[in-house]
């Protein structure tokens, strides 16, 4: 309990210091939601400020920080200035569609590093290895645009896959089956883009804590016990080389949140990228603080996860929290 409280204490601490700083930054800036309001002849200036009071856009920086922090106490994230509702209903699909796009993309990612990983470790310096270096050197050196870009013109040239949206026209009136097989549908393109950005690195990772952990004493002599191959490789090495592959998953829950965004603004994927995109342009400045705030929540939750993986299966970190 000590070390999760721990833990929760520095993640409270974080997202305060990232909700003030990132609160700042967006006030502070030049120009803001009433600026075409201003070039408009027809409203007048005294109009435009009225109602900038009204929604308390003239109070200093810290009283319009304690009113949006005692909103985002309440559950509301803030106001949206261009919808007129609070940000909270606007965040809650959004953020469904994000998660449920890199939580598929992340599992994929995982399914497929850990294989390929501990395969190219287990044969390293051979011509399927270097095979396996080159093509990861070679998706990292291809920009996440370009790659989103040209999935993108394989969906328009070949109609093989929806070329944007989450659903078909319709399809309220199908079951639940076919609903869902329609949402899978449309996710299989984002998915597999944002796990192929996000594989290179994770096989990196996990061919480098494999073949560490075939290095070790232990390892040789369960080797010259004649244990099957298999069963060294995924039974014993695997297990050993774990604790620097879950602290990577904190990591690559961050990365593919961050890309995420990206891959929804280009797929027309109805998550929190495009969201923050539309809200960055009309300058609502609550609804893009409340998606960086939830962004931010997304990758607390994922470090605070691998943390408690990494309490749970390595005993020297609870020896020390005693």
């Amino acid at each position: 309990m000590r070390y999760i409280s721990r833990r929760l204490i520095h993640a409270i601490l974080l997202l305060l210091a990232v909700s003030f700083f990132s609160f700042a930054l967006l006030q502070l800036a030049p120009g803001d939601f009433f600026d075409a309001m201003r070039l408009n002849p027809e409203i007048s200036q005294h109009t435009v400020e009225s109602i900038r009071s009204e929604y308390g856009l003239d109070q200093p920086l810290p009283i319009r920080y304690g009113r949006w922090l005692r909103s985002m106490l309440k559950g509301n994230l803030g106001f949206s200035l261009a919808s007129n509702s609070p940000v909270a209903p606007l965040l809650r699909v959004r953020a469904r569609n994000t998660l449920l796009l890199s939580g598929t993309a992340t599992l994929l990612a995982w399914l497929l590093a850990l294989p390929i990983g501990v395969w190219s470790a287990a044969k390293r310096g051979g011509w399927g290895d270097r095979i396996g270096k080159v093509a990861t050197s070679t998706i990292l050196a291809v920009p996440d645009l370009l790659l989103f870009l040209g999935l993108l013109l394989l969906a328009v040239r070949t109609g093989w896959f929806p070329t944007g949206g989450m659903v078909s026209p319709g399809i309220d009136g199908l079951d639940f089956w076919s609903q869902a097989k329609d949402v899978a549908f449309h996710l299989v393109l984002p998915a597999f883009g944002l796990a192929v950005v996000m594989l290179p690195v994770l096989v990196l990772h996990v061919r480098s804590a494999m073949i560490e952990a075939l290095e070790s004493p232990f390892i040789r002599a369960a080797r010259g016990h004649g244990i099957p191959r298999a069963r060294l490789l995924f039974r014993y090495a695997l297990p050993a080389a774990s604790n620097p592959l879950i602290s990577l998953l904190g990591f690559s829950v961050a990365t593919m949140l961050s890309t995420s965004m990206l891959a929804e603004v280009v797929l027309s994927w109805p998550g929190l990228g495009p969201l923050l995109v539309e809200s960055i342009f009309s300058r609502d400045v609550y609804v893009v603080v409340a998606v960086v705030m939830l962004s931010s929540v997304f990758l607390v939750m994922g470090n605070l996860l691998a943390d408690l993986l990494l309490f749970a299966s390595d005993p020297r970190i609870r020896t020390e929290t005693e």
